[in-house]
């Protein structure tokens, strides 16, 4: 058996902990002293897992056993309290491969809904880049600030949240100071194009998503209308998770299908306009 390193974290006074059972049913608590997590299959007390390392196997009092481990931000995002629907795990992957946000970069996003890919940003720009959010409804900002703060567990220096209309609010935000990447999340996302080309820099990659074919089709041609993009890609991701168990290994019956639509372009530089893409004729 392979040694562990010598550096581990405890589990502590605080923290989330996911606890799953032996039917693979999972159950998220934070940790208490002195508290205990009550279930149809029996009660665990908190004290029986502070101080423990992460991936140890507690025992309710009737002997059913939890996995304990700190839940990933996919689990806090789908159990995440939320306004607007959240982001999915495997879209937000997407957006972040697709915009090839990296540390340090200055990331505008639009609106942050209940904060599920605000959390990716943040963890993707690192300590030196700057995630400037914005969200047109007061309640959804105040879900998402919350859903932040409680899965870092403390507010964040790189991240600015913006309460109001992104067209009316962006002049007078940090972010016209210049942005590599733009990431919209919105009902009407061609009615923004004109704003964010204004702050985001030529080479910069501009990321929309969008649930219909409809929403899909207005933002390309808004955006090949507008003439100093790129000629946009547009993609879906779906998954698909399998059952594998000996010598019976098939697709599962149920499976993330269609979420969202991402449509991918990068600016121009300033008064250029985009080679026109030449495509074949359709047959006769």
């Amino acid at each position: 058996m392979s040694e562990l390193p010598t550096v581990q974290r405890p589990l502590r006074v605080g923290e989330s902990v996911q606890l799953t059972d032996d039917r693979g049913k999972h159950h998220t608590i934070v940790l208490e002293e002195g508290k205990r997590f009550h279930t149809h299959r029996g009660s665990i007390g908190h004290d029986d897992l502070i101080g423990s390392p992460e991936g140890c196997v507690v025992y309710s009092d009737r002997k059913v056993p939890y996995l304990a481990l700190r839940p990933l931000l996919m689990d806090f995002v789908l159990s995440m309290p939320r306004g607007a629907t959240v982001i999915y795990p495997k879209d937000s992957a997407a957006i972040i491969s697709v915009a090839d946000v990296f540390p340090g970069a200055r990331v505008l996003e639009a609106g942050a809904g209940s904060g599920a890919l605000s959390c990716s940003l943040l963890r993707a720009i690192g300590p030196n880049g700057r995630l400037f959010s914005f969200e047109r409804r007061e309640d959804f900002a105040e879900i998402a600030a919350a859903n932040v703060l409680k899965f870092f567990g403390e507010a964040q220096a790189t991240w600015s949240l913006t309460t109001g209309d992104l067209v009316e609010s962006l002049p007078e935000s940090e972010a016209a100071a210049g942005v590599d990447r733009v990431v919209l999340d919105m009902l009407a996302p061609w009615e923004c194009i004109d704003a964010v080309a204004s702050v985001l820099i030529p080479g910069g990659v501009l990321v929309i998503y969008v649930a219909t074919t409809t929403q899909m089709s207005t933002v390309v041609e808004a955006l090949r209308a507008h003439g100093e993009f790129t000629e946009p890609v547009s993609t879906e991701t779906m998954v698909r998770s399998w059952h594998v168990e000996g010598l019976a290994v098939r697709p599962d019956h149920r499976m993330i299908g269609h979420t969202g639509f991402l449509v991918q372009t990068r600016r121009m530089a300033p008064g250029i306009a985009a080679p026109p893409r030449r495509r074949r004729p359709a047959k006769g």
